[in-house]
């Protein structure tokens, strides 16, 4: 119980910088942790079940007795592409949450802005009080969308190159001689 007293100043700073930011933020964290998810799921495939499916494409190829007819080019090729195919699982979503990101910040800065416009029409330009909270309201989103948005592009950059360079180098494994 101890410990829950210990975190509770943090709790209440992510609460405050959640009401500060409007309920775009929400989405904006929700979209952050379902890429870090994927981003995580991608670390986890490489380490735990990668190296197995290796083996096994690996283990096919070598106990095939011929390596050089054109039918053992193509199921090269397939062993390649079904290993090709896992590498790439959940990249090109992870790509469009990095992208989307921005994007909701941006909508974070329209609907901060809109309530910045209905403050004036209502109280007039008079009311700095009542404008500086529209005007966080469009920026913080902002700023979490784009820094959400580049730890997720350095990820995704990372996760991406990694799957091209296992790729060549089981291609370069299943050499076409004996």
């Amino acid at each position: 119980m101890e410990t829950l007293y210990y975190y509770l100043p943090a709790l209440e700073g992510v609460r405050d910088f959640m009401e500060l930011g409007g309920q775009v933020l929400v989405l904006i964290a929700i979209l952050t942790l379902v890429m870090w998810a994927l981003i995580f799921e991608r670390i986890f495939f490489f380490r735990a079940r990668y190296p197995g499916m290796v083996r096994k494409a690996l283990g096919i190829w070598e106990g095939r007795p011929e390596r050089d007819s054109w039918h053992a080019h193509r199921v090269r090729e397939e062993l390649i592409s079904v290993v090709g195919q896992s590498l790439d699982q959940n990249l090109a979503l992870l790509k469009t949450c990095v992208a989307l990101c921005p994007l909701m910040g941006l909508l974070g800065t329209v609907t901060g802005m809109i309530s910045v416009f209905e403050v004036m029409a209502l109280h007039g330009s008079g009311n700095p009080r009542s404008m500086a909270a529209g005007v966080s309201m469009a920026t913080v989103p902002t700023m979490a969308g784009m820094v959400a948005a580049l730890s997720g592009l350095a990820m995704s950059a990372w996760l991406d190159q990694k799957a091209f360079r296992e790729r060549e180098l089981l291609a370069e494994h299943m050499t076409m001689d004996h």
